[in-house]
């Protein structure tokens, strides 16, 4: 009789550390936060190692996340909506980059926030944009000696 009431107490201990693992990995991927954020568009030349999901920072402070990546067939740029928290206002006259981490991290969008008195609303669409910049492009042009 000992050990079916030692094996329920165990059981019970793994659900429980199952259920708070759970609640755990819900809260730090702020799943379930849905209607808290707004979307801004924006449309970059090359978007290399930013996909959805990645992070959406301003002076560093995660704010959003990338929400859609899509390719306009017209202009052949890559058209992105990204969620930014609701009450983080946005100047209209802000850039969007995409920066790296560092030499061997992976890239995010980055907000360079302006002055204007005013504010982005949601769907706007940042018009200043940054495309991603290629290390190895950089490296390649830097070993020619090319200046283009």
């Amino acid at each position: 009789m000992s050990e079916n009431t030692t094996e329920v107490i165990v059981g019970a201990g793994v659900l429980a550390a199952a259920i708070a693992f759970v609640v755990y990995a819900g809260q730090v991927s702020d799943f379930g936060s849905g209607g808290t954020s707004y979307p801004l568009e924006a449309s970059f030349r090359s978007l290399e190692g930013v996909s959805v999901g990645t992070d959406v920072r301003l002076a560093g402070v995660r704010v959003g996340s990338v929400a859609a990546v899509d390719l306009n067939p017209e202009t052949y740029r890559a058209d992105t909506t990204v969620e930014v928290l609701q009450g983080i206002e946005i100047p209209d006259d802000s850039a969007i980059v995409i920066s790296s981490e560092g030499l061997l991290g992976g890239n995010f969008v980055e907000i360079v926030p302006g002055g204007s008195p005013f504010f982005f609303e949601a769907g706007d669409t940042i018009t200043d944009t940054q495309g991603a910049v290629s290390l190895v492009s950089l490296l390649l042009k830097f070993v020619s000696g090319s200046s283009e």
